[in-house]
């Protein structure tokens, strides 16, 4: 058995703690930069719009000039290039407004005859009118360190003539899938006792989803030196993802290998499925060792890989997707161990796939979601209220 288990929040406190954000940088495209994490304060080095424009298609004109213009008593101008006393000009939503115009009657209210332009509103000055700086003043702090990017953000960085911005570095993660039993996919027919290997592929995609730049490594056999060459040997990596060897069988050597070679912070935590699961540090690395039952795996992959991932690469914490659903039957769970509970979504209902079976893959490829025990209650009842958060 293991010798300790550790509470699924203070594991990952823990962990957490014991990770250290990237320090290095690269400068990118600000349109290779979607999802990335602003390395430095981003300022404006323009008014954005430089210039005064027009809001609204219309005619611009000297607001004092539309005095007394209503709906029965229109003040009438003359269509012309310049603005002067009863000269109009007419505009465009964007294009600059005129010299010695202050305002822009919208075209719907007016009527045009003979080159005259009946307005039929009294306006007042900057009345439709977008000033210099309207948007983004030069100057002003437009995303700032450690911002995550979105492609809104990148928009706002082209309205400014930016074209490359540094961002934090991503992290690059050594995945390694162990197991005597593990084939790799597509070279050859299963015999009895093998199975592919899947988890090693799920962590690297999950890896990249996250935020890092995943490195997945052959197979390595149930052999602690084995295991300890291919971590010696990716030790540029900045996080190392173990798959399987974390239980206490006899050929479960991955918590005693990382052990050996830095600091086993939490071997057996409180978690179902995922109680094998063992957390390390290694030359300052962080060393997630998921269980190779798969449904484990993606569990320790959510509550450790994740988070440790973001605080590696500088992106800020972000909360889950999350659904609220009325739970069509019970689901068991044990006190002391937080249990994630796969769910599909039907018409608000949340209806249990596989409560058990930490093997069953594809119970997690039906699944919409998770739904969390808290570790001190005894499950949850039929027509509960209950928060699914969305598997990705």
């Amino acid at each position: 058995m293991f010798k300790k288990r550790t509470n699924a929040d203070e594991a990952k406190k823990l962990f957490l703690e014991a990770v250290k954000p990237l320090s290095g940088h690269e400068l990118l495209p600000i349109a290779d930069c979607d999802g990335r994490s602003i390395a430095r304060d981003v300022t404006a080095g323009i008014d954005v719009p430089h210039y005064r424009r027009a809001a609204m298609d219309g005619f611009a004109v000297r607001a004092s000039d539309t005095m007394g213009a209503g709906s029965s008593s229109p003040v009438i101008f003359k269509q012309g290039q310049h603005i002067e006393k009863g000269v109009c000009v007419k505009v465009h939503t964007g294009s600059p407004v005129p010299q010695g115009a202050d305002a822009v009657v919208i075209l719907e209210d007016t009527v045009s005859y003979d080159g005259n332009i009946e307005i039929y509103t009294q306006i007042h000055p900057l009345k439709n009118v977008g000033d210099i700086g309207e948007d983004v003043r030069k100057g002003d702090v437009i995303l700032r360190k450690g911002q995550r990017i979105r492609p809104c953000d990148i928009a706002v960085l082209a309205s400014l003539g930016i074209n490359n911005i540094k961002v934090a570095g991503k992290p690059l993660v050594a995945i390694i899938p162990t197991g005597e039993e593990l084939v790799p996919r597509g070279k050859r027919e299963l015999k009895v006792g093998e199975v592919y290997e899947t988890n090693g592929l799920m962590a690297s995609l999950y890896s990249r989803k996250w935020g890092g730049i995943p490195r997945l490594l052959d197979i390595v056999t149930d052999d602690p030196e084995k295991i300890k060459q291919a971590i010696t040997s990716n030790l540029d990596a900045d996080m190392f993802i173990i798959s399987g060897g974390t239980s206490v069988g006899r050929r479960d050597y991955v918590p005693g290998v990382v052990g050996s070679m830095g600091n086993l912070l939490v071997h057996g935590v409180g978690i179902s499925p995922g109680k094998p699961t063992a957390l390390g540090i290694i030359n300052g690395k962080p060393v997630v060792c998921m269980p190779g039952y798969p449904v484990a795996g993606i569990v320790a992959l959510y509550w450790f890989a994740r988070p440790a991932l973001r605080k590696l690469g500088n992106l800020p914490d972000e909360p889950d997707r999350v659904v609220r659903a009325m739970l069509s039957e019970k689901i068991p769970s044990r006190t002391g161990y937080k249990t994630f509970a796969r769910v599909k979504l039907d018409n608000g209902k949340a209806i249990p796939l596989a409560t058990s079976g930490a093997g069953i893959l594809s119970s997690v490829s039906k699944a919409d979601g998770f739904v969390i025990i808290p570790e001190n209650i005894e499950g949850l009842s039929a027509g509960e209220k209950v928060e699914v958060i969305l598997i990705e």
